[in-house]
């Protein structure tokens, strides 16, 4: 099949699942297609589905994902021994685990063609991460705290798991329990991969953007809490700061060369 083929298919297939879909019409512009393929994927609440839909959207997901690129950690140039700084699409990276910034629900994103990247992770992952979320948090009997983690395979992404976790939602006022809680993200997230004998981690910018945490504030808790693990535990895992602003890229440089230099004077 072509790749139009296989993204009329799963259109046509998630169109039946719901009444009020079924006599919608497939658009034929090729992006649009894609929007409302990606419309469906979102809004999908997770529940069975054939072996056939799954073999045809996984070869549909992982050649988009193809046709984009994907860069490997093993070519990346380190800031600091162990750390690097990558602006790009994390969901097209391969490494041990990416981290999703989820919500405490940790289902994904329901808002169609959201910009988020708990939207994004769930898009290109497929349909099956929500239904791995869904058992976790059936599981768990309740929503997910702030500051903890998850891990769920990363189906049809390069990296091999999804590491989840929920930052704190900033209402005002930056607060002292806020930033504490966003330390916890990055702690949580690397002892769970650590647990899982998980080389190589790479962190989205958690709890900025829709969650309203200042990003110079932010990045400096990402780096510094990042860099206090690995010295304290003597950790040998690889991290990542993927960001996806400019902004973002530019803290996060100004941040690591400092603590580079710092690190080289004190011997």
């Amino acid at each position: 099949m072509t790749q139009e083929e296989r993204r009329i298919y799963l259109i046509r297939v998630l169109l039946s699942e719901e009444a009020q879909y079924r006599d919608m019409e497939i658009p034929s512009d090729e992006q649009q297609q894609k929007w409302l393929l990606r419309t469906l994927f979102n809004v999908r609440m997770p529940k069975t589905v054939s072996n056939e839909f799954l073999k045809i959207q996984d070869a549909y997901l992982q050649e988009e994902t193809e046709q984009k690129g994907i860069p490997d950690i093993a070519d990346l140039s380190p800031v600091q021994e162990g750390i690097y700084l990558w602006q790009g699409d994390i969901t097209t990276l391969r490494c041990g685990t990416i981290v999703n910034a989820a919500n405490s629900q940790m289902l994904g994103c329901f808002c169609p063609n959201h910009g988020c990247i708990d939207n994004a992770i769930h898009t290109f992952s497929g349909i099956q991460l929500r239904a791995a979320c869904a058992d976790l948090m059936t599981q768990q009997g309740h929503e997910e705290e702030t500051g903890r983690a998850k891990i769920t395979p990363a189906f049809n992404l390069p990296c091999d798991y999804v590491i989840h976790t929920v930052g704190p939602i900033v209402g005002g006022w930056l607060t002292k329990k806020d930033k504490e809680l966003l330390a916890s993200c990055y702690r949580s997230c690397l002892e769970l991969a650590e647990q899982n004998n998980i080389k190589s981690i790479a962190f989205c910018c958690i709890s900025t953007g829709e969650f309203h945490f200042p990003n110079d504030k932010a990045a400096q808790i990402a780096v510094n809490t990042v860099t206090e693990y690995r010295k304290q535990t003597h950790s040998e895992i690889e991290v990542i700061f993927n960001v996806f602003k400019d902004i973002d890229h530019k803290i996060c440089r100004e941040l690591l060369t400092a603590d580079r230099a710092a690190e080289i004077r004190s011997g």
